[in-house]
């Protein structure tokens, strides 16, 4: 068991809980959805996906209409 007063266990036990809980906190942050946003402004290959897709979508778009 560890060394020390039960009064500097309990104290080192908090300091721990707060560090995970911190990381924890650090970690869900680093997932938000909005830090992608921008990530392929300059990527060729993104924008023929994404001219391709407005494409289909326009023919789509056409057949639909009377």
């Amino acid at each position: 068991m560890s060394e020390g007063t039960l009064e500097e266990r309990v104290t080192n036990l908090e300091r721990l809980v707060d560090t995970l809980l911190h990381r924890a906190d650090t970690a869900a942050r680093k997932k938000d959805w909005r830090r992608t946003l921008g990530m392929f402004d300059e990527d060729r290959i993104m924008k023929e996906i994404i001219d391709e897709g407005q494409r289909i979508r326009q023919k789509d778009r056409r057949k639909a209409d009377p």
